[in-house]
């Protein structure tokens, strides 16, 4: 630890037991907050807490305006407040009330607009893209072939083409191998993908007719399906389909309102930081694409828990709040039937970016929905029914939280980072850096740094965010495009055959 005698710390409430450290302080350093200071009682480091009041053993730990823990020891003013002095006081399935505590709605104000695609059934595309979705994962390497050579041959016809490989499709059950049809089915109907080629083997569980079962007239019109074991060529097969799809997928850009944007919100590799600038600045994202009636789709139910009230307080009716506790309750249920603590979170990246318990996490998590009205709960895998913020059920993990997202048709997703990551979605996936650190180191993946909003306020970053925003829904890259991360990751909950 260097020798810092003076240190920087914020607080989010005048009633937080802690503030966070924007430098590191040594022992006997001071600390200013706020209309505070405090002297600090030992080394710590940047981006952890610090008490600025004694707290009891047993007592609870409060930021965010409310407790991430309880006190396993006696805290002292100046102390550092992490895992050694703070435990989590979750436990299982909870009992909830509806009590609606609905905020004021976001003013709506004159957006900007963005160039989108526009499909038949009315909804908007950020990109016209050729995707191949393979039933099975014993046909992905050969999706990834085909669109590896698809793709520079109609460059100027469509915006790429790509394929989605996964390990699913075959060896599964029931519940479990209904879900993997369900994620692919739903991928297909995304808006973003204006022609779509479904690769079967011929044999697996998952097969192609059920596939198109699942399907809606209008995305089979803009659907060719290949079975391998069936074709005389397979590869040339798939070809010629994508020739045929990039030819009547050719489409022009057109000015649309921000109501026509679906987003998504999402975290990961998240520290002390998520919730303190990245978060915030989401959940005003969120705010004014809600308000302009635009759609926003947030997932990772077990980075709810421990905040999950402050969203059911702003269910629009008892309906919707009935569906959040049952999904968040059914995910606990999960856990637990599998000898998990609900609790078993954060990460050790999470930890060691100084987010002590899952509710410290999850009240960060939860401000990607700035203070929107939740209206409508979303099973795993189906697609987005109305307007406003939708909660879409799907674990925490990134590459099958993002990829639920798009299943519900966002066509666009933030993805806040405080430790970073390279992972992509199959759509646009901007990576929004919660600390300056990251998005210098990592400039190669970060698309906007939250940062900046500690130096020139929420509201200035908001309306700079937005302007990046707008500009990838009109064709600008996000950095997961320009690096072709793209990846699919299926939520699988059975056994394997």
């Amino acid at each position: 630890m260097a020798d810092q005698k003076h240190a920087r710390a914020v607080r989010v409430d005048r009633d937080d037991d802690v503030a966070l450290l924007l430098d590191p302080v040594a022992a006997g350093g001071v600390v200013r907050f706020d209309e505070g200071a405090v002297v600090a009682r030992e080394d710590v480091a940047k981006g952890h807490k610090i008490a600025v009041r004694a707290v009891a053993t047993g007592a609870p730990v409060r930021r965010y305006r409310a407790a991430f823990g309880v006190a396993t020891a006696d805290i002292a003013a100046g102390a550092h407040v992490h895992v050694h002095n703070v435990r989590t006081a979750l436990s299982g399935e909870d009992a909830y009330r509806y009590a609606p505590a609905l905020s004021p709605l976001a003013e709506a104000r004159a957006e900007p607009g963005f160039a989108g695609y526009v499909r038949a059934d009315g909804s908007v595309a950020t990109r016209n893209e050729i995707w191949v979705l393979p039933t099975v994962g014993c046909v992905g390497r050969l999706g990834e072939r085909i669109a590896a050579q698809a793709g520079p041959r109609h460059a100027g016809r469509v915006d790429g083409v790509h394929a989605f490989n996964h390990p699913f499709g075959c060896s599964q059950l029931g519940d479990d191998l209904n879900r993997t049809g369900a994620i692919l089915a739903a991928l297909a109907c995304n808006p973003n993908a204006g022609g779509v080629v479904l690769l079967g083997l011929g044999c697996e569980s998952n097969q192609l007719d059920a596939m198109l079962d699942r399907l809606p007239a209008d995305v089979l019109a803009r659907v060719r399906m290949v079975r391998a074991q069936a074709s005389a060529d397979e590869f040339a097969e798939a070809m010629a389909a994508v020739d045929t799809l990039a030819e009547a997928a050719q489409a022009e850009r057109q000015p649309v309102p921000l109501s026509a944007l679906r987003l998504g919100v999402k975290c990961g590799g998240s520290d002390s930081m998520s919730g303190l600038t990245a978060n915030p600045l989401i959940g005003r994202m969120t705010d004014r694409v809600a308000a302009a009636g635009g759609t926003v789709l947030m997932t990772e139910i077990p980075e709810i828990f421990g905040a999950e009230r402050l969203l059911m307080a702003r269910c629009a009716d008892e309906a919707v709040f009935d569906r959040l506790v049952e999904v968040t309750n059914r995910f606990k249920r999960y856990f637990l039937d599998h000898g998990e603590p609900v609790s078993e979170n954060p990460s050790p990246g999470n930890i060691a970016g100084g987010i002590t318990t899952l509710e410290e996490k999850s009240l960060g998590a939860v401000q990607k929905g700035g203070v929107a009205v939740v209206t409508d709960v979303l099973d795993y895998g189906a697609p987005v029914r109305m307007s406003g913020l939708s909660v879409v059920d799907g674990p925490g993990n990134d590459a099958v939280s993002t990829t639920a997202l798009a299943a519900a048709g966002a066509t666009l997703t933030l993805f806040s980072t405080g430790r970073g990551t390279p992972l992509g979605s199959p759509v646009p996936t901007m990576k929004i850096a919660t600390n300056r650190d990251l998005a210098t180191r990592k400039g190669g993946w970060i698309d906007f740094d939250a940062s900046v909003a500690l130096d020139e306020g929420q509201e200035k970053a908001a309306d700079a965010l937005l302007a990046r925003i707008v500009a990838v829904a009109s064709g600008e890259p996000a950095r997961n495009e320009v690096n072709e991360e793209r990846a699919i990751g299926i939520w699988k909950s059975g056994v394997t055959l």
